[in-house]
């Protein structure tokens, strides 16, 4: 029996990421497939629903991960190129779908790519991804005869994305005016299927697929890669404007006026929707938000909790509290009300819609009655693989004997008396994310102080 093994660095807290050609081929690829398919035949399940995004090698990578899973015996059912949230869809509505496997580099530099996973409708990440890398060193693979057939999902996801809103007056949604940036990702096909079908006037950009990203990278979290959508917003005098990542599972914003409506104030707006529907119920938001936001969910008379980063994680966490809501200050959003509790930015932006008609104020008006603080975005700034996380663990080792307010559980947030910091390692790339806010500007420049007092101790900087 073959066996293979993966360069450790693209084994991830929760999916596989690598630079193709260098930490990630096609010989990976049909390993994945041999090792998932033999976890999933393992719990019962036989049959695995396949999506690969716009990436240039995800057509090869997709070939080769479906030779591997036919070789374990499984069935693999291509539903071929869309967005993440499309196969996460696949999964859930198709009621002999037991697993799934979307292809997909996400916001990463446009030679990486990578693997994402549910089975049986909940994340796989953690020790199930380091679980794939132990199988396939040691060949541990079930052997068979699979096959492969080919199933189109895409009208069926889009019929229901627009079931985000019913309900909502039709008036008021007529009235939307909004932009739509699909950064060349492969939100593309998807987007133009919806917005023929969504009531308002839609203007869009880029929805050609492209794995060269020529206009602009999909990456809604950074504001330079918004500067298409806000002059789209800004020409046509629009409502507000949405853009993608590059597999369109999280959601970027901005306002009429302009201003990037950022992950944790999406949270805030889609909270106070969600709260006078479900008093009390209960919201998840990553360490990287606002405390604003925590505030707002419980000023609503929701129950705000705080969780770790990362899509699997959230999920996780959803799940064993129950909520009803969860995001990211990345952008991820998932709804668990009336949809099935993944990260689908599409549905994000549908259920945005309904937000602004159900509250009756326009996306500028709601930003507009947020507390004003002293922030920056999350900053991302590059540490070796094999530092990141020991270096945050000596910063935590160091607070904690200076007795600092410190939440720990994912990297180090410290609360001070005039706001908070944060710094974590990322678990998708060589690099650590750090993120202060303040009540006054002064506030901020010292808490950023603070963190790049504890990056020197470690020998590092931002840059």
């Amino acid at each position: 029996m073959k066996r293979h093994r993966f360069d450790p660095e693209i084994l991830r807290e929760y999916d596989i990421r690598g630079v193709t050609g260098v930490t990630l081929n096609a010989a990976d690829a049909y390993a994945i497939g041999r090792s998932f398919a033999s976890a999933v035949h393992r719990v019962g399940g036989s049959r695995i629903a396949v999506g690969y995004d716009g990436r240039l090698s995800s057509p090869a990578l997709e070939r080769a991960l479906v030779e591997g899973i036919m070789a374990s015996g499984a069935t693999a059912v291509r539903i071929g190129l869309g967005p993440t949230p499309m196969l996460y869809y696949a999964e859930a509505s198709g009621g002999d779908i037991d697993a799934g496997i979307q292809i997909t580099g996400s916001h990463n530099p446009r030679d990486h790519n990578g693997f994402k996973f549910v089975l049986q409708g909940r994340p796989f990440y953690g020790a199930d991804i380091q679980r794939l890398g132990t199988m396939a060193a040691a060949g541990d693979w079930d052997e068979g005869a699979g096959r492969a057939e080919e199933r189109a999902v895409l009208d069926a996801y889009v019929a229901r994305l627009l079931e985000g809103l019913a309900g909502v007056d039709p008036a008021g949604l007529s009235a939307l005016r909004i932009g739509w940036d699909a950064g060349n990702g492969a939100a593309g096909p998807a987007l133009e299927r919806l917005a023929a079908s969504l009531p308002g006037e839609h203007h869009l950009l880029f929805t050609q697929v492209d794995g060269h990203f020529p206009n602009h990278h999909p990456d809604p979290t950074i504001e330079a890669n918004l500067a298409d959508l806000k002059a789209l917003v800004a020409r046509e005098k629009l409502d507000f404007g949405v853009a993608f990542d590059g597999d369109a599972d999280r959601i970027g914003a901005v306002d009429g006026s302009g201003r990037v409506i950022w992950g944790d104030q999406l949270i805030a707006i889609f909270a106070e929707d969600l709260l006078r529907r479900h008093p009390g119920a209960t919201v998840v938001a990553d360490v990287k938000a606002s405390r604003t936001l925590f505030d707002a969910i419980a000023r609503n008379g929701g129950h705000p909790v705080m969780g770790r980063s990362g899509h699997s994680l959230v999920k996780a966490k959803m799940r064993e509290t129950g909520a009803l809501l969860g995001g990211e200050m990345s952008g991820h959003v998932f709804f668990a009300d009336d949809y099935y509790g993944f990260d689908d930015g599409l549905y994000a932006a549908v259920r945005l819609m309904a937000a602004v008609v159900r509250l009756g104020r326009t996306l500028a008006d709601l930003r507009e009655a947020m507390p004003e603080t002293f922030s920056t975005p999350e900053l991302r700034f590059p540490a070796p693989e094999a530092r990141k996380f020991a270096a945050v663990e000596e910063v935590r080792a160091r607070l904690a004997e200076a007795g600092a307010q410190v939440v720990d559980i994912d990297g180090v947030r410290v609360t001070t008396q005039d706001g908070w910091w944060l710094l974590r390692a990322s678990n998708t790339q060589a690099v650590l994310t750090a993120r202060a806010e303040s009540d006054t500007g002064a506030g901020l420049e010292r808490l950023i102080g603070e963190i790049d007092a504890q990056l020197a101790l470690c020998g590092l900087s931002r840059g």
